[in-house]
């Protein structure tokens, strides 16, 4: 069974107050977990692989083998498949935290679409900004 992990950051501002968001959904669309906060101030970039990362972990921790990353994010998603280089120091920081953290699940691809079809993790996020 391949899990579907949808990930989203954002930041009000860039950089400004920004939060992150992650939805764990099974094959058959049941959410197995979700959860979104705040991180301060931080960029969009920064928000969208906090997100990914804690998605990861959760993932991980619920012994999840095969996983489907979907981020509205390109350059997230881009760089995770080894297709652009992290040349911002902090990006490739967190982009090698991802990648370890992919290790532990094992099976990940990533697939990056629109705004639209993110609406759930894209909805806890400004949830998360809204309360803070």
């Amino acid at each position: 069974m391949t899990v579907r992990l949808y990930t989203d950051g954002g930041a009000r501002g860039n950089p400004g107050p920004a939060a992150y968001a992650y939805v764990l959904e099974d094959d058959e669309g049941v959410v197995l977990a979700q959860h979104g906060e705040t991180i301060g101030v931080a960029t969009n970039n920064v928000a969208e692989y906090r997100g990914l990362i804690a998605g990861l972990e959760r993932a991980a921790e619920l012994g999840v083998g095969r996983l489907e990353v979907i981020s509205d994010s390109e350059l997230m998603v881009k760089q995770m498949r080894g297709e652009y280089r992290a040349k911002n120091a902090s990006l490739r920081e967190l982009q090698q935290k991802a990648a370890r953290r992919a290790r532990e699940v094992g099976e990940v691809a990533y697939t990056h679409v629109r705004r639209a079809h993110n609406e759930l993790a894209d909805r806890l996020v400004n949830e998360a900004l809204d309360a803070a």
